[in-house]
C-alpha cells in the first residue's frame, strides 16, 4: 500500500492533492493543495543516490506505528499558495494508515489492509478500491507499505537545508502522477516533512508535528464503515 497526500492524487485526483494515485474527478471542482531548496553539493550525485535510498530505508525499516499532526500547504508552478490544510495521521506498517483532513473541510481516508476508503463527508460520498489498485508506487505506499524503497523509486540527491537534510526519491513507475517525493528528517534523524512534486509542477509540502511513533493504535481507527446515506463508488464487499 502504502504518499497526496491532500491525498486524494496521493490518494487519488479529487479536492486535494494527496499521497494516492488518481480517481475520477468528482462534482465540486477540484482543489489542489515550491519552492525549489538550493543545497551545496559537496559529494558525487552517486554518493547522494545511494545514502538517499539507505536513509528511507533505515527509517521506514524500523516504523511499526507513526502518529502525528500535519499541516499541509499546496504550491502551483509559480510558488503561488493555492491550497492549505491541516489534520491528524496514523500509520500501522503494513497496510494499514489512517489520514483525517480537519481545516479547511473534512476529508477522511482509510487503508484497513486490503482496501483504501476515501470518504467526502460534505459530498456524502465513500470511493472505495482496493488496496493495490488504489495505491502502486505512491507516497502512501512508501511510508505504509512492506515493500523496498528500492524497488518502487529510485534515488535524487541528498539535500542539506536549514534544521533538515531533504532525501530526494523518483517513483520508478511511468505512469506516476508525481515526478519525485520527498522526504526531509531533523537533527534528531526523525521524519519531519514530506514533499510532493507532480507532473503539473505542483508541490504539496506536509510537515509533521507531535510525531509519535511505536505507540499501540487502536485497530478501530483503520475500519471504516460507509455511513449510512453516503454513496458509494467503488466495490464494497466483506474485507
Amino acid at each position: 500500500m502504502a504518499l497526496t497526500p491532500t491525498l486524494s492524487r496521493w490518494c487519488g485526483r479529487g479536492r486535494r492533492i494527496s499521497p494516492l494515485p488518481p480517481q475520477r474527478e468528482r462534482s465540486r471542482a477540484a482543489r489542489v493543495r515550491a519552492p525549489v531548496l538550493l543545497a551545496l553539493v559537496l559529494l558525487p550525485f552517486a554518493s547522494f543516490a545511494a545514502d538517499s535510498i539507505a536513509r528511507v530505508e533505515a527509517y521506514l525499516g524500523s516504523l511499526k506505528t507513526l502518529s502525528a499532526e500535519f499541516a499541509q500547504v499546496v504550491q502551483d508552478r509559480r510558488g503561488q499558495v493555492t491550497d492549505r490544510a491541516t489534520g491528524t495521521l496514523s500509520i500501522s506498517r503494513p497496510d494499514r494508515f489512517r489520514w483525517d483532513y480537519r481545516e479547511p473541510y473534512a476529508q477522511t481516508i482509510v487503508a484497513d489492509g486490503k482496501k483504501l476508503w476515501l470518504y467526502d463527508p460534505d459530498l456524502e460520498q465513500v470511493t472505495v478500491r482496493s488496496l493495490e489498485q488504489g495505491l502502486g508506487a505512491t507516497p502512501a505506499m512508501l511510508l505504509s507499505g512492506s515493500g523496498k524503497v528500492g524497488d518502487a523509486f529510485s534515488a535524487g540527491p541528498v539535500e542539506p537545508f536549514k534544521d533538515w537534510t531533504w532525501y530526494r526519491l523518483v517513483p520508478k513507475e511511468k505512469g506516476s502522477d508525481f515526478e519525485r517525493v520527498s522526504l526531509a528528517f531533523d537533527r534528531r534523524n526523525e521524519l519531519a516533512a514530506m514533499e510532493l512534486v507532480d507532473k503539473l509542477g505542483q508541490t504539496t509540502t506536509i510537515e509533521f508535528t507531535q510525531l509519535k511513533r511505536g505507540l499501540s493504535l487502536d485497530d478501530a481507527l483503520f475500519r471504516f464503515v460507509p455511513p449510512k446515506g453516503a454513496d458509494v463508488i467503488g466495490e464494497a464487499v466483506a474485507r
